[in-house]
C-alpha cells in the first residue's frame, strides 16, 4: 500500500517520498473525488472536531484537496505539506499552503482550533514528534483529528494487509489509546465515475500483484472502505512551546 502520509508525516528526518500522490497527483485527485461519496466520514469528523468559525490546520495536506471543504465554514484554513510540487498545486487552489513536515510545523504556538491529518499516521509508534507539534499549535481546548484507513474492514483492509503483512492494526489502536485518543470506526464508500479511474487508483495504491487482485475482486464502481477517526482534545490551561 502506498500512503500520502509517507511523505514525511510520520517520523523525524527528511521527507520520505510518497509513491502515490507524489508521482501521480492527477490520478490521486480523481481518487479524492471518489472517496467518501456519501459524506459519512465528513459527518463523523464534523461531530468530533467541529470547524465552523474556527482556525484549521491540515497537516500533510497533499495538494490541498480538502482545504476548500474546511474553508466553507472555517474562519481560516492553512495546509502544511513537505513536497514542493504539491505545495504549489495547493496554492493554485487559492489557499495558504506552507512547506513543512508534521514534526516541525512552520506555525506559531496556539494558532489553531483544529489540526486535521488524513491518512498520515498509520503506524502509531514513532509519530510522537508530530503529535507533540500538533499540541503545540493547538489552542487549549482544540482538537487533533487523525483519519486513518482501517485495516480490519474488508475488502480494502484485506488488500492493505496483503501489501503490509507485518502491520498490526491492534497495536496501532493501542498506541493511540495510550496517547489519550478516542477512536471511532467509520465505513465509507469510494464511488468512481468509470472503471478506468477505479483501476488507475488501485494501481497507484497497491503493489502490482495486490492491485491485480483488487481489480479482479471489484465488480462494480464502488468500494466500501473502513476508516479510524482518532481524536484528542488539548486540555485547557496547558501551554506547549517548541
Amino acid at each position: 500500500m502506498r500512503y500520502k502520509g509517507f511523505g514525511g508525516q510520520l517520523r523525524t528526518g527528511p521527507a520520505i517520498p510518497s509513491p502515490n500522490i507524489w508521482h501521480w497527483p492527477d490520478v490521486y485527485e480523481r481518487e479524492n473525488r471518489a472517496q467518501d461519496a456519501d459524506g459519512v466520514l465528513w459527518a463523523a469528523l464534523r461531530t468530533a472536531a467541529p470547524w465552523a468559525g474556527r482556525d484549521v490546520v491540515d497537516v500533510g495536506c497533499g495538494d490541498g484537496f480538502h482545504l476548500p471543504h474546511f474553508a466553507q465554514e472555517a474562519r481560516s484554513v492553512v495546509g502544511v505539506e513537505p513536497h514542493p510540487p504539491l505545495v504549489e498545486r495547493g496554492r493554485r487552489r487559492g489557499f495558504e499552503v506552507l512547506r513543512g513536515g508534521a514534526e516541525a510545523l512552520p506555525l506559531p504556538d496556539a494558532c489553531a482550533d483544529v489540526v486535521h491529518a488524513r491518512t498520515a499516521y498509520f503506524f502509531g509508534e514513532g509519530c510522537e514528534p508530530g503529535l507533540a507539534e500538533a499540541d503545540r499549535v493547538l489552542r487549549p481546548g482544540g482538537v487533533l483529528a487523525i483519519v486513518d484507513l482501517d485495516f480490519t474492514v474488508p475488502p480494502y483492509g484485506d488488500w492493505l494487509r496483503a501489501d503490509l503483512p507485518r502491520y498490526d492494526p491492534a497495536a496501532v489502536e493501542r498506541f493511540f489509546a495510550r496517547q489519550g485518543f478516542t477512536q471511532e470506526r467509520v465505513t465509507s464508500t469510494w464511488r468512481f465515475r468509470d472503471r478506468e479511474t477505479l483501476e488507475a487508483v488501485l494501481r497507484i495504491e497497491f503493489a502490482p500483484a495486490t492491485a491485480a487482485r483488487a481489480i479482479a475482486e471489484t465488480t462494480g464502481l464502488s468500494i466500501p472502505v473502513g476508516y479510524r477517526l482518532h481524536t484528542r482534545r488539548r486540555p485547557a490551561g496547558i501551554i506547549t512551546t517548541r
